[in-house]
């Protein structure tokens, strides 16, 4: 065993082999600006993870910790690759004032995308998001973002896209040891990179490749769904759905995810309604599968 196997494993052997709950979080709709109300409201519908809200960093900070729930990450979500320097200027800066944020909070992670070339679109598809110079410049915003902020309680992460870097585990891998630096890892969302019919056929295996190459640098992960809607075209269109509606294998999921310590957030839903079905949903297979949500 590898010395960065044990350290992993050592957690997991301390307690006889068992493996870790699962903190479930998601958006709430209390409206209020009170971080000890949105704290509760997030307890009350058993979410022990969240998303940061808005407010005064060292309150929120106070405020979640007291009712045991993490902030799982500050979403940055802007182009850090636009093709007009001045955007991409102001979207770098934007997306170091988040990150400081996060460090702030104490998140499990600040998460952006890559971004992309397009010149339309800040995250749609470009032939030149799959080049050497895409993966070149990612490298270089990556590195002068933590250089910048220098975090010591959070880390900066990126998802991957179906039609940018990194598209899958390995170009992810790859894209971490090109950064080199430790406070940099991943934010994982599957669905993200379900963008063949092989792969949403073998979604599971797909899962579980990603958490054997990921997993010692998971921080936290995105809870959602895909159905393939054909309506009697031929083109691939995977629509994203409420979990427990598509075929994203939920059982393997949460399997993995007891094997890191990374909350699990919902997102992209409509509603209340809908967040409740899902949640209910994830509560279900976890069940079934004996694991433990928190």
């Amino acid at each position: 065993m590898t010395r960065r196997n044990f350290l992993f494993a050592a957690p997991l052997l301390a307690i006889g082999g068992t493996t870790r709950p699962i903190r479930l979080g998601g958006p709430v709709f209390l409206k209020s600006e009170d971080p000890g109300e949105l704290a509760r409201e997030h307890r009350r519908l058993g979410y022990t993870a969240a998303y940061c809200p808005n407010g005064n960093p060292s309150d929120i900070k106070k405020a979640f910790a007291a009712e045991n729930v993490v902030i799982a990450e500050v979403g940055a979500w802007r182009n850090m690759l636009d093709p007009d320097p001045a955007k991409r200027r102001d979207n770098l800066r934007y997306v170091a004032e988040r990150l400081q944020l996060a460090e702030a909070v104490a998140a499990r992670c600040c998460v952006d995308i890559a971004g992309s070339f397009n010149p339309d679109l800040w995250y749609g598809p470009n032939p030149k998001n799959l080049s050497k110079e895409f993966f070149d410049a990612t490298v270089e915003n990556v590195r002068k973002l933590i250089d910048e902020v220098k975090p010591k309680n959070t880390k900066f992460s990126i998802e991957m896209m179906p039609w940018s870097l990194p598209d899958g585990p390995d170009s992810y891998v790859k894209l971490i040891h090109a950064v080199d630096r430790q406070s940099f890892g991943v934010h994982l969302d599957v669905c993200n990179i379900i963008n063949t019919p092989d792969r949403y056929y073998r979604n599971s295996e797909v899962i579980q490749e990603c958490f054997e190459k990921l997993r010692p640098w998971i921080l936290s992960c995105h809870a959602k769904d895909l159905a393939w809607e054909t309506k009697g075209e031929y083109n691939v269109h995977f629509q994203e759905t409420i979990p427990g509606r598509g075929q994203i294998n939920y059982a393997t999921y949460l399997k993995e995810l007891t094997t890191v310590d990374a909350p699990l957030m919902l997102e992209h839903l409509k509603s209340a309604e809908d967040y409740a079905e899902a949640r209910a949903y994830i509560h279900r297979v976890a069940d079934q599968s004996a694991i433990k949500i928190l």
